[in-house]
């Protein structure tokens, strides 16, 4: 009876490969080049507008403290101004491709949704314990879901009190939608302050989890 021989070399190099290709179909794409590029721009935009927004600020205060000049953008409310119009016009621009692709490519159904109150109180609970689980970075647990939909309500609603306060007559109903100038500035106070807030835990998120932000650089 004839047999076959089986070089051990082969057999181990044929289970490397197959290790190999296992490991390789893992590293399947997150991040779109798209998402990539929009998330990129919009981070540069909002930091301009954070910093310049706050010596902008520091001109016509509505609390009782100002920003350091250290941590501002512009050295003076007419040099501020036109940083502030600058990364506003990149940010909309930037922010509207992003609403459009998210929309027409399903992205934002997929990623976004379902999210529910009881899922965002378990999952906010296991990652206070250390025990929520970032294995699969497809797919977004529901406090991710409920602060990336989130910000971008709180993004829309900046943008539009923001032309209230940069338009007041020429946007007279968008302003009054929002209870008038000075009611404007509040919101659009508060959500600069929300959008920061924002920025702290996902940066913090990013350096706790890195391949996170690997894969919003190379997208793998």
């Amino acid at each position: 009876m004839s047999g076959t021989t089986v070089n051990p070399s082969d057999s181990l190099s044929g289970i490397k490969s197959a290790g190999g290709g296992a490991e390789s179909g893992s590293r399947k794409l997150l991040q779109p080049a798209w998402v990539r590029i929009v998330h990129w721009v919009n981070a540069i935009a909002m930091v301009m507008m954070i910093m310049s927004g706050w010596q902008i600020y520091n001109a016509s205060p509505l609390f009782p403290f100002s920003f350091s000049r250290s941590i501002t953008l512009g050295g003076w409310l007419g040099g501020a101004l036109l940083w502030h119009f600058a990364a506003m016009w990149l940010l909309m621009v930037n922010g509207l491709v992003y609403l459009v692709l998210g929309l027409a490519t399903g992205r934002f159904r997929n990623k976004l949704l379902p999210v529910s109150a009881r899922g965002v109180f378990a999952d906010t609970k296991a990652a206070l314990a250390g025990k929520l689980s970032h294995d699969d970075l497809s797919i977004y647990n529901q406090v991710q879901k409920l602060l990336y939909g989130g910000i971008i309500v709180v993004g829309i609603l900046i943008v539009l009190s923001g032309l209230s306060i940069w338009k007041p007559v020429q946007f007279q109903y968008l302003t009054a939608l929002f209870g008038g100038y000075d009611v404007a500035r509040y919101v659009h106070f508060a959500c600069m302050a929300l959008i920061v807030g924002f920025l702290v835990v996902h940066v913090a998120l990013a350096i706790l989890v890195p391949k996170s932000l690997r894969a919003m650089i190379v997208g793998r």
